[in-house]
């Protein structure tokens, strides 16, 4: 029985809007630290590499050194201050869930992989009702690597149990173009998501602008790829 195509996708700013609970999560850390808040418009800049890159650079906005025993300090805490708070200000992006819908009817595993921790991103998954859409959830913590190693995705694939030679990702940020690429992977992203600068100077194979244009977009891509017998 040969293994279905898959359609691997990131979750921070690619299937979902999380930067204002991640921000307020942030701001509890750096209020607490006797610093200012930042506002919401600071995410695209901080948010995307994890919550130890998001405190250091929450700290380095704020002008003050951060040593490392204080960072993983402020990391924990993150953590247990995020797991009560990861979703109540996040939604899904619009036109996901038809996405989802299309691409399973067309034959597509779906599965997702990201940087977040596990325990967080099956939480956010639960609170959209979608964790069951997906053959594979990978975290940051899932596997001994995590993005941009390839590993992280192509782990993901094989945990998914579907065909790495038909696979694309779907992200928003340098980091998921560069796990994609070093993977041999074909890349989608979207434009509306958590990155230093426009997308589209990254070169990923495709750019949609909503996700009503991701199944043909996967189409596309797929017809690029050889066939395998």
């Amino acid at each position: 029985m040969s293994l279905p195509p898959i359609v691997v996708f990131d979750l921070d700013g690619t299937l979902a809007e999380t930067a204002p609970d991640i921000m307020g999560t942030l701001n509890i850390i750096l209020t607490q630290e006797g610093l200012p808040a930042l506002p919401l418009e600071r995410a695209r800049e901080l948010v995307g590499a994890g919550a130890r890159a998001l405190i250091e650079r929450g700290f380095r906005v704020s002008g003050r050194p951060l040593d490392s025993e204080t960072l993983e300090r402020l990391f924990e805490e993150f953590l247990l201050v995020y797991a009560d708070n990861v979703a109540g200000n996040s939604y899904l992006f619009d036109g996901v869930l038809d996405a989802l819908d299309t691409l399973a009817s067309e034959g597509f595993a779906l599965a997702v992989c990201t940087n977040k921790p596990i325990l967080h991103t099956r939480l956010i998954l639960d609170h959209f009702g979608i964790s069951g859409r997906f053959a594979a959830v990978a975290g940051r913590d899932s596997f001994p690597f995590f993005k941009p190693d390839p590993r992280h995705l192509t782990m993901t694939i094989e945990q998914a149990k579907a065909d790495p030679a038909r696979a694309v990702m779907i992200g928003d940020s340098r980091t998921d173009i560069a796990t994609a690429r070093a993977a041999g992977i074909p890349s989608i992203c979207v434009p509306f998501g958590y990155t230093d600068v426009p997308i589209e100077t990254l070169s990923p194979d495709l750019v949609i602008q909503h996700f009503d244009e991701l199944p043909g977009a996967v189409r596309k891509v797929m017809e690029r790829v050889p066939a395998v017998s």
